[in-house]
């Protein structure tokens, strides 16, 4: 985490101290990293963190020329990792073996609803498409996959990825509100995370502010889910006859399975283990507050109503079927 702070203020503080004009938006972004130092500590969930950055770069407070989405990216792939140093192995197989099907039956539900309803509502066929993708697989993430896959253009991605992210907004907020008024236990709100929240980012948030076990569950379910980027992604090409055969895999999933085999094979090291799993969690609020910080006014207008609402039409559906199973089998 240091060199994420030393690149932070080497970006905002290099700036020449005899121009007065620079020393006043030097001063103008302390909050910024008063937030972010603030989302250090365990006072902060991630719903708050995000809540923060949002308000900061609406006062334009966020110093510009940080690549805060790349920062962003790693620090997400990083805690992910970090992650599975916390969770057993026979524990990750059991969740994965238990939710598969469901994972499965709702990812091409989602796609195939979203591919015949996005055209019937007067969607381009290519934002409907990934729009639907992000819904069904892992929002922002499998949008940047598929994207290029189909030759989409940078508004048809613009569009899907700002409806997605106001959708993974709501759910660090609604999610655990539902999850408290049905009493769910710690595992069935972890699966209900993992098949209905779109970014890793909004569903570890989520999970995290219900429980730990909760954290455990959908983490492991959603990196499954992520999985199917790839073979979604091949699908995808033959499906739109691009002539772009770039393909995003998210090698982070394979060092997050790594973790798992380590502290299975390795139990010895459980202390460190459980340091590194800490370290992770606390990662995921900074994320959070640095997401709230690229989020503008100018991206929620972006995803406009007709994206939007075809975004939460989708959403809603695979919300409400896997809730509705998942509360009559647990």
């Amino acid at each position: 985490m240091a060199p994420l702070f030393s690149r932070l203020f080497s970006n905002a503080f290099s700036l020449n101290k005899s121009d007065s004009l620079k020393n006043a938006c030097q001063l103008k972004n302390i909050p910024f990293f008063l937030g972010l130092l603030v989302c250090t500590t365990a006072y902060i969930t991630s719903p708050t963190a995000l809540v923060i950055g949002f308000f900061l770069t609406t006062l334009g407070m966020v110093p510009q020329g940080i690549p805060l989405a790349k920062i962003t990216k790693k620090l997400l792939a990083y805690s992910i990792i970090g992650l599975g140093f916390g969770i057993p192995l026979q524990t990750a197989l059991t969740v994965t073996t238990h939710g598969l099907g469901l994972i499965v039956a709702s990812l091409f539900t989602t796609l195939l609803i979203g591919w015949f309803v996005s055209v019937r509502v007067g969607l381009v066929r290519k934002t409907g498409y990934l729009i639907a993708s992000g819904t069904a697989i892992c929002g922002g993430s499998a949008i940047a996959a598929i994207a290029p896959a189909i030759n989409a253009d940078d508004d048809q991605t613009g569009l899907a990825l700002g409806t997605v992210f106001v959708l993974n907004s709501l759910a660090l907020f609604i999610f655990p509100v539902i999850g408290h008024l049905l009493s769910m236990s710690q595992e069935a709100f972890g699966t209900w995370a993992a098949i209905a929240i779109h970014d890793t980012s909004s569903v570890v948030g989520a999970a995290s502010a219900y429980g730990e076990t909760a954290l455990k569950t959908a983490t492991t379910l959603k990196l499954a889910r992520a999985l199917w980027i790839i073979p979604v992604t091949f699908l995808s090409t033959f499906l739109f006859r691009s002539e772009s055969r770039k393909i995003t895999i998210p090698y982070f999933i394979f060092f997050y399975c790594a973790a798992i085999i380590f502290h299975d094979q390795l139990p010895q090291f459980s202390a460190l283990y459980h340091g590194i799993f800490a370290l992770a969690k606390q990662t995921l609020v900074i994320c959070l507050f640095l997401i709230g910080c690229s989020l503008s006014l100018g991206k929620l207008r972006q995803a406009g109503p007709r994206p939007l609402l075809f975004g939460v039409g989708l959403w809603v559906l695979i919300s409400v079927s896997s809730l509705s199973w998942i509360m009559l089998t647990q």
